[in-house]
């Protein structure tokens, strides 16, 4: 479990998160969504320790992680998926996910791995993470080493960005799958309706405030407000 307790950040003089409170637990699916500009990304990255807030802290499982690195959290069982993938030419699909993980020794540890993400392992194996890769396959490759570590927390910032459609449908059967058989905190920033429709719970951020919190049931009225949200202003996520 996550706990969030009055967390603020400021950037060049701007508010982007105002005294968030917030909790998150264990075996449930949470979409953050909002306006751009709301803060989610920054509210994502205060969790993995990217960003540091200038007020307030976070409890993981009890303990103050506010002060620990992000190697640190890393080796507690929080992860994180960057908007854009990371290439790495010269390396392989097997090797990346070795070194994700020490664990993966075998092909076949990281075949079961690579199915999970429902990437068929003979044809990606042994590829580079390289440019002969799509952004739909990258996001799912990194989806895998993110499994691979078998985290506590998993955070993923705006997985839909840059991939087309169909990878984009595909995207979506992987977090069903996630959603299915993973036992921790997951946690997608996105304003995409069908990876909000796959939600436990929905949080609606504003102006760096949450002011909706709920089931998608109840939270869907509020995002289809016009008067509630305006969109626009500077992308801090």
């Amino acid at each position: 479990m996550i706990e969030l307790k009055n967390i603020s950040f400021e950037r060049n003089g701007k508010k982007i998160l105002n005294n968030i409170n917030l909790t998150l637990e264990t075996d449930k699916f949470y979409v953050i969504t909002g306006p751009n500009g709301s803060g989610k990304s920054t509210l994502a990255k205060i969790i993995m320790g990217i960003v540091s807030p200038d007020k307030g802290s976070i409890i993981f499982n009890g303990q103050d992680i506010t002060d620990k690195t992000i190697d640190q959290r890393a080796n507690m069982g929080i992860s994180f998926a960057f908007q854009q993938p990371v290439r790495f030419k010269g390396i392989t699909v097997y090797e990346l996910l070795k070194l994700a993980n020490k664990n993966v020794a075998t092909k076949q540890n990281a075949c079961f791995i690579l199915s999970k993400v429902g990437l068929c392992a003979k044809e990606y194996i042994d590829r580079e993470v390289d440019s002969s890769l799509s952004g739909g396959e990258l996001k799912r490759i990194e989806i895998a080493t993110v499994l691979s570590r078998e985290p506590k927390v998993t955070i993923f910032d705006e997985p839909e960005a840059g991939i087309d459609l169909w990878s984009f449908k595909n995207l979506i059967n992987v977090f069903r799958q996630i959603q299915k058989d993973y036992h921790g905190v997951a946690l997608i920033i996105s304003h995409q309706e069908r990876i909000l429709n796959i939600a436990d719970e929905i949080i609606l951020l504003e102006h760096g405030e949450i002011v909706a919190k709920g089931k998608k049931e109840q939270v869907i009225k509020d995002i289809l407000n016009p008067d509630l949200i305006v969109a626009g202003g500077e992308n801090n996520g």
